[in-house]
């Protein structure tokens, strides 16, 4: 084998990769954003007396948990124009990754919530604190203490999982990437390259999480 490996066409094009890299964090970003919002008002309604949203919630849960996110995006890429919602591949990419992402973050936060014991909040009570200080101090801290891990962990999967939305053609890394490779054959150097963005883009936010991590959710050193 004489393959001769040349990077010309990744130096030339690397500063389109940086920019694929923005659409990456921006498309993980966005995602992030909804799946909170999805996963805040899931544990609301995972908890309600009324049995069928109870139901629905689960359903929910299970079906996103259950399916291939590539199954996914393309069922809302096709989806929306047959119901008359026309968005750019981009859009309609951060709606899929906030989806995914939200269905877990339902059951991670909800775990969170149910690790603070009932008897927490009654002392909480007992020592006349107000219903807002009891939640700020006694629910919602130790809750995303206690979450925080496994919900940055989950981000960061989910800007991993942004080079999927490739296969509808929203702007980032991977579809850059595609380009410059079909441009230039150049696969093994172009995505032997694409490879360490994405891994210097997770470290990244682990570096950065881990900073928040030690700045709020620490406990104090004694």
């Amino acid at each position: 084998m004489n393959y001769q490996l040349d990077f010309t066409p990744v130096i030339d094009g690397f500063p389109d990769l940086l920019w694929g890299c923005l659409g990456t964090l921006g498309l993980a970003l966005g995602g992030m954003v909804i799946a909170i919002i999805i996963g805040i008002g899931g544990v609301i309604l995972r908890d309600s007396p009324i049995k069928p949203i109870r139901w629905l919630v689960m359903a929910f849960v299970e079906l996103i948990r259950n399916t291939p996110f590539l199954v996914q995006i393309y069922f809302i890429f096709f989806a929306l124009p047959l119901a008359g919602i026309f968005i750019n591949p981009t859009v309609t990419a951060i709606i899929a990754l906030g989806i995914n992402g939200g269905a877990y973050a339902i059951e991670i936060i909800r775990g969170g919530v149910q690790s603070i014991h009932k008897g927490q909040i009654e002392a909480g009570k007992a020592l006349g604190l107000h219903k807002g200080d009891i939640f700020r101090l006694i629910v919602l801290k130790p809750a995303l203490r206690a979450i925080y891990p496994s919900l940055t962990s989950q981000f960061i999967l989910l800007t991993l999982t942004t080079s999927i939305a490739s296969a509808v053609s929203a702007y980032e890394l991977t579809s850059v990437a595609q380009r410059i490779e079909s441009d230039s054959f150049r696969s093994f150097e172009v995505y032997g390259t694409v490879t360490v963005l994405y891994f210097l883009m997770a470290w990244i936010m682990m570096q950065v999480f881990n900073l928040i991590s030690n700045r709020y959710f620490s406990y104090p050193v004694k």
